[in-house]
């Protein structure tokens, strides 16, 4: 293990502190970071990239793991710190200084790659919704272990029925195994946000052939949109989208919330196959 002054220490020498502008929370707890690096499996040679390390707590832990780390920081503040990561893990960690939103991802790693991330609280899902959307799948990634506000992570998760489940899940769920990893009370954060967070990991599943992303993502805004309506009144304004419920046999006068993941996938497939 290569010896590091412990993160606090880190922070005070380059006189850092959390940006709420940048949505930043340090975490400093290392056998924590620890384990959340640990959660994707065996990282040795591995390339990963990861959003926002802010100080470097998380990216440490992927370099002790053996990662090849690829940190995109917006913050000029904390770019010291993550050079001298850079240093004291010699060809294992590169930094590019930029907004996280303004760069593609996928010409930025050359191989398949993890995504690991503290995710900036203001772009998180953001950034989410941009991994798991496209027309291409399967996806460059081969895993996303990601922290969210612990709201946010339950919605990932969430089944139907329930009050939580809604369109963040059918994206998610339609494409990838997603479960709820890790809860990481606030307590752990510099400073403490006035949330709990949650720590989810996604893996991609096979491409359902037929089904178009940009379709499902329209039906899934429209369905959710007007949640406490039936389907017939917030799908009305959609083309074609009644005559693909009927073609599955959805009762029209369901509501979104009551709609399996497979059942919205059959949807935008009766529409792509009905010409809509």
């Amino acid at each position: 293990m290569t010896d590091l002054p412990p993160l606090r220490e880190v922070i005070a020498t380059h006189g850092l502190s959390a940006s709420k502008a940048l949505g930043q929370n340090f975490l400093l707890d290392e056998q924590l970071l620890m384990r959340i690096a640990a959660i994707p499996g065996d990282l040795q040679g591995k390339a990963v990239l990861e959003i926002g390390p802010g100080p470097g707590g998380l990216t440490r832990a992927l370099l002790r793991a053996g990662a090849r780390v690829t940190a995109i920081e917006r913050d000029a503040r904390c770019v010291p710190a993550l050079e001298e990561l850079s240093s004291a893990f010699p060809g294992q960690l590169r930094i590019v200084e930029d907004d996280a939103l303004a760069i593609d991802h996928t010409q930025l790693m050359a191989e398949p790659f993890a995504v690991l991330a503290n995710l900036p609280y203001n772009i998180g899902t953001l950034l989410f919704t941009r991994w798991l959307g496209g027309e291409s799948w399967p996806p460059a990634w081969t895993s996303l272990t990601l922290m969210f506000q612990q709201e946010v992570a339950r919605r990932i998760v969430s089944k139907p029925g329930g009050g939580e489940y809604g369109r963040l899940a059918v994206l998610a769920q339609w494409r990838a195994e997603a479960k709820l990893a890790m809860k990481v009370h606030r307590s752990a954060f510099t400073p403490p946000p006035k949330v709990m967070s949650a720590i989810v990991h996604l893996v991609p599943k096979a491409a359902e052939k037929g089904i178009s992303a940009a379709k499902l993502e329209k039906l899934t805004a429209a369905a959710f949109g007007q949640r406490r309506k039936m389907l017939r009144q917030s799908l009305k304004g959609e083309p074609g989208a009644l005559a693909a419920l009927e073609k599955v046999g959805i009762d029209s006068r369901r509501r979104a919330e009551t709609l399996s993941v497979e059942e919205f996938m059959a949807v935008a497939k009766a529409g792509a196959e009905i010409g809509l």
